[in-house]
């Protein structure tokens, strides 16, 4: 078997994290600049907001890669022991925001302060270091600050117990702590304060003799990964407001030289609740991406791995294949992926790798069809591990939608949701408050599981989209996680499978027709009467307009099955052909109350399509009643 091809062999999407992307070199070439990007280079907005997976990182990665902000960058990412101490962290007389807010700010100031010593002297080239600058490298020795510093925990150390205690200040003047702003400070995150207030100035001093301002881009200190210690509680979360507090008063305290940039997820961000929150609104940016952003990432990347020369169009046309399921190859892997770069890197690769496991020279209609499916797997699992902390009950709502339709209507979510209620509140009685059916539904929303009919489309978390309304009632499984659940089809609706007619039947006891001679007339009447039902029903499906289309396309084409079923037989009745009409209209009968039944246990209602179930429970009845009724047919279908 040939081999994959040259492009398809170097073809490579990139890595899941930012951090093994950089050292490989995929982030730098097929780096993607975006309007998050240009908002955080320029100074617009402070907080780069997104989901896992949406980016943050890869722009704070390519900000620290060498010759990309001339300004120079500090990369700040707390670890688990770094995350402790900040938890820990207090002061008697502030609260627990204020309080950490100023070891912040203490991290802030020292990791400037080691910056400008040795940035006078690369990048200003000075000989003679001014004498704001000889008092930071003082105050660094002074309180064990080395430039040599190992990590962020030892000068949090430094830090928590200067702050609690006192700082050495001498460096600028400041002999004792009850120097400090002159008389003895009533409390001790008074005092911690007053001393911060003092190496901030020393601080600010030094970028001003420097003219950093006026002669170079700013220092960004970009502060990143976050979530790997927070973990939703009251400390945690008066971390991150500390973090927020302590970031914007560096905008005031440093002027232009210097600006903080932090990189949160979501989920942590929307968490939070403090009294100055409505003064971040203008420093937010939330990243979002469309499939036509994602596509062009695609494209950097592919390009980056596999060659410059390689366009779009050879891409999507000879590279993978033009259509998949008869959609747009591209349309269809970015509509079954969360939009988010991390999901489209995972996808592709995926595709990419099971082409070339497969022995292929391409990427194969069939590749992509075998890869979704796993990659469909992977989401799922990594849904739950990702609100892991804030949502850990979110593994055991996805059984309430196995092998079921995608389409799922809001009564049908409530009874499904009533079986597993009590085993919730007993497993998570911390969450019990918000188990209930309306905040499941804001939380399979809110994590992008779930989307919401309005209007003519289908709309999923993200951007500026509402909340889900109380009067909403038709929500849809993302795309991206169907295949995993089983869930291929908008409703759970079974098949209809045509009888076998090319065969001559023996008439049995329980056919009416037995011994009465060639039923020949009493067959045509029988098949027509389940021409005019499907008919019936037909017009009924089509002015359900409160029914999901997806719903309506569903029913309507085995509706048509059930018609060409019939049609084909009375062909063959007509060609002189034995046909068993009458088991024929009863499997039909019998189908369509199947059929109502699971219209029903899907959430249809009088709202939503409870017309159609009626007028399917009628044609059963009445199909029922004609064929074991007189010889010479049965009553004819509402024409309604």
């Amino acid at each position: 078997m040939t081999g994959p091809s040259g492009v398809v062999e170097r073809l490579y999407f990139g890595r899941e994290d930012a951090e093994r992307d950089m050292s490989d070199g995929l982030l730098r070439e097929g780096f993607l600049r975006t309007a998050a990007y240009d908002a955080a280079v320029s100074g617009r907005k402070m907080l780069i907001i997104g989901r896992k997976g949406s980016g943050k990182s890869a722009i704070c990665m390519h900000l620290t890669a060498d010759g990309v902000h001339p300004g120079g960058t500090a990369l700040i990412t707390p670890d688990d022991a770094a995350g402790d101490e900040i938890r820990r962290f207090e002061l008697q007389g502030l609260t627990g925001d204020t309080a950490k807010s100023l070891i912040w700010r203490y991290v802030f100031a020292v990791q400037a302060a080691r910056h400008i010593v040795t940035h006078a002297k690369q990048v200003h080239r000075l000989r003679r270091l001014p004498r704001p600058v000889k008092a930071l490298r003082r105050f660094l020795r002074a309180n064990g600050e080395s430039a040599d510093e190992p990590g962020l925990y030892d000068r949090l150390l430094h830090g928590v117990t200067g702050l609690q205690t006192s700082l050495s200040l001498e460096a600028f003047g400041v002999k004792a702590a009850v120097d400090v702003g002159g008389a003895p400070p009533a409390s001790e995150g008074a005092r911690a304060a007053r001393q911060l207030e003092v190496v901030e100035r020393g601080v600010a001093e030094a970028l001003a003799d420097l003219d950093c301002a006026g002669s170079h881009a700013p220092l960004l200190l970009l502060v990143d990964q976050l979530e790997q210690i927070w973990s939703s509680d009251p400390d945690s979360n008066a971390m991150v407001i500390g973090l927020l507090l302590a970031a914007k008063h560096v905008s005031g305290a440093y002027g232009k030289a210097l600006r903080c940039l932090l990189f949160l997820r979501s989920d942590i961000y929307d968490t939070l609740n403090f009294s100055e929150g409505d003064k971040f609104h203008s420093e937010e940016l939330r990243i979002q991406w469309t499939a036509t952003g994602l596509r062009d990432l695609a494209l950097a990347r592919a390009r980056a791995s596999a060659g410059a020369e390689l366009t779009g169009d050879r891409l999507w046309r000879e590279v993978f294949p033009p259509a998949v399921g008869g959609e747009d190859t591209a349309d269809f892997l970015f509509g079954r992926a969360l939009p988010r770069p991390r999901d489209a890197i995972q996808y592709l690769n995926v595709c990419r790798d099971t082409a070339v496991e497969r022995g292929h020279e391409s990427i194969h209609e069939s590749d992509v069809l075998l890869a979704t499916r796993q990659f469909s797997e992977w989401k799922l699992q990594d849904l739950a591990k990702e609100y892991l902390v804030t949502h850990p009950f979110l593994a055991q709502l996805f059984v309430m939608f196995q092998n079921t339709g995608y389409v799922v209507m809001r009564s049908a979510l409530e009874a499904r949701f009533d079986t597993v209620a009590e085993t919730l509140h007993r497993q998570y009685p911390a969450y019990a408050e918000g188990l209930t059916a309306p905040g499941v539904v804001d939380t399979l929303y809110g994590v992008g599981f779930l989307g919401v009919r309005r209007g003519n489309d289908v709309v999923y978390t993200g951007g500026a989209h509402v909340p889900v309304q109380p009067h909403e009632t038709e929500f849809h499984i993302h795309p991206c996680f169907r295949p995993a659940l089983g869930a291929d089809h908008a409703i759970d609706l079974h098949r209809y499978e045509p009888r076998a007619l090319t065969h001559l039947l023996l008439r049995s006891s329980s056919n009416p027709s037995a011994g009465l001679g060639p039923p020949v007339r009493r067959d045509f009447a029988l098949l027509e009467e389940l021409e005019r039902s499907c008919a019936s029903i037909q017009r009924q499906v089509g002015r359900a307009v409160g029914l999901p289309a997806e719903t309506r396309a569903q029913l309507s084409h085995q509706v048509v099955r059930v018609t060409s079923d019939a049609s084909r037989a009375l062909l063959r009745l007509r060609e002189g052909e034995a046909v068993d009409a009458y088991g024929h209209v009863l499997a039909a009968a019998q189908y369509f109350t199947t059929v109502a039944a699971q219209l029903l246990a899907s959430g249809v209602d009088d709202g939503s399509g409870g017309s159609v179930v009626r007028r399917i429970e009628d044609e059963a009845r009445r199909l029922t009643r004609t064929a074991g009724g007189s010889h010479t047919g049965g009553g004819g279908s509402s024409n309604s």
